[in-house]
């Protein structure tokens, strides 16, 4: 049964991806996609990749498929913490803040310098806020950085 894990997963994110897709049709505007090409479609577009993704897992696993084990598995963990947290924290903090300290974590934890992995987080927190506000006219949370 090689590649059954691949399967598995891929049946998961397909879950994910339908439940996804269907939640992001009940949003209002801008993000319930009142055009038919635009920003608006951000949330569909998502689902649509990972229905690609998951339906390419499950139809061709890889073979030699294995599943993490010791410091790999707790890295992984780690990484899906850091993802819940920044979803917990994304309003109450605002969006550059909590994605600096999401991809300074996620980028120190894969070998980065502290330092160089927190800037990198703050570098590409502020360039996705700019062109999302800004280039796409979406607006992320500004949370504690919020100008009244």
């Amino acid at each position: 049964m090689t590649g059954a894990g691949d399967r598995i997963l891929g049946l998961g994110l397909l879950v994910l991806a339908v439940a996804y897709g269907w939640a992001a049709q009940q949003w209002p505007e801008p993000f319930g996609g009142a055009e038919g090409v635009g920003p608006e479609t951000f949330p569909t577009i998502l689902s649509v990749v990972l229905v690609a993704g998951s339906l390419y897992l499950m139809i061709k696993p890889d073979p030699d498929a294995r599943w993490p084990v010791g410091k790999s598995a707790l890295e992984l963990a780690i990484s899906v913490v850091v993802l819940v947290v920044y979803t917990l924290l994304l309003e109450p903090l605002g969006f550059v803040i909590s994605t600096t300290l999401a991809v300074g974590t996620l980028s120190w934890r894969m070998g980065g310098t502290p330092v160089r992995a927190f800037l990198t987080g703050l570098i590409s927190a502020v360039v996705v806020f700019v062109l999302f506000n800004y280039g796409l006219d979406l607006s992320l949370p500004g949370g504690l950085l919020e100008v009244n």
